[in-house]
């Protein structure tokens, strides 16, 4: 276990399910711009940024717009999202995982929240977990979004762990990648075929226990 001496969670999907949310902000800018939306398609805005999803939903309805409408759509999207997460409430956590936290805390880990979300902030306030981590790095601190190992290398640095100390929590393919290419343990949580890269998976984060470490070292 002294090998890993941080853990960086992912927020959405790995913490609360906040992806149901963006799924119908998305849903609703689709249906505005007469784009035909699925939850599957949803998956591929899974931990990338605002814009980069953006840009997504314009490839599956095969349209072109410019830069400033493009970001003004993608402003609208948000301003609905926040709307929708403004409703959350602690008991919203995916079972678990706060004793999964609190458990490696009491264990000397380190934990650093990292988010493409530039929302992330405001979510873990409505649940009333912030002083649960040591750092917090939002998609405001980062200029490449995952899979770029942009967010996971701040978060280890603001930690002051090296990468290769580090196990991430992710359950996005790009976030995987993004561990990865950070030099990173990861755990995969979610579906195991689409996770493949991942060192270790579970179908839920709170699934993990402090007794599985050993088997990523």
């Amino acid at each position: 276990m002294e090998n890993i001496k941080a853990c960086i969670f992912d927020l959405d999907g790995v913490i609360v399910d906040t992806a149901h949310y963006h799924f119908l902000a998305w849903k609703r800018l689709a249906d505005e711009l007469n784009i035909k939306f699925t939850e599957n398609d949803n998956e591929r805005l899974k931990g990338v940024s605002r814009l980069h999803s953006m840009d997504i939903l314009l490839d599956i309805g095969g349209m072109k717009m410019e830069p400033e409408q493009r970001e003004s759509l993608a402003n609208k999207k948000n301003v609905w999202f926040v709307e929708f997460i403004e409703q959350m409430k602690p008991s919203d956590i995916f079972p678990g995982v706060r004793l999964l936290i609190e458990e490696l805390r009491q264990n000397g880990l380190k934990i650093g929240l990292a988010s493409s979300s530039k929302n992330a902030n405001t979510v873990i306030k409505l649940l009333r977990i912030k002083e649960m981590f040591d750092v917090v790095v939002d998609g405001t601190m980062i200029t490449h979004s995952k899979p770029d190992p942009e967010i996971f290398l701040l978060a280890a640095k603001l930690l002051g762990i090296p990468p290769h100390h580090c196990l991430v929590f992710e359950d996005a393919e790009s976030g995987v990648e993004a561990a990865v290419a950070a030099g990173m343990k990861c755990i995969g949580v979610g579906d195991a075929y689409r996770l493949k890269e991942a060192n270790l998976i579970v179908s839920k984060t709170g699934e993990f226990a402090l007794a599985d470490l050993h088997k990523i070292q």
